[in-house]
């Protein structure tokens, strides 16, 4: 293993998927992990407020994930951003398994969250 160029490291496939069986919504669906600007996305979607009034807000932290995760075949995303309240009224035991494989994938682990919280 030699030392990587700017074009071999821009050019990588890095990004992991996973397919999962959903037999709840009659099939199956591809997670990707999330790509660097997504990840901050997502973690900038875990606060409310403005300034000093930011405060962390676990609200529809599922679907806040998987909106950035769940992808077609060829890897674009299925949903938009605002697409997380429509997808947070689905089954909640289905967000919590696509969530946990989301999570995994991005690299995404509990103290990650209680980071979050803490800021």
């Amino acid at each position: 293993m030699g030392v990587l160029t700017r074009d071999a490291i821009l050019k990588a496939a890095d990004l992991a998927t996973e397919t999962v069986a959903v037999p709840e919504w009659g099939g199956e669906v591809i997670v990707r992990a999330m790509r660097g600007t997504e990840r901050d996305a997502f973690e900038i979607a875990l606060f409310e407020g403005e300034g000093d009034a930011r405060k962390f807000s676990g609200e529809n932290v599922r679907a806040k994930l998987l909106v950035r995760c769940l992808v077609d075949d060829k890897g674009e995303r299925l949903f938009a951003d605002t697409d997380v309240k429509a997808l947070g009224e689905h089954n909640a035991a289905v967000l919590d398994r696509l969530y946990d494989v989301a999570q995994r994938l991005s690299g995404i682990g509990k103290k990650d969250l209680d980071g979050a919280v803490k800021n």
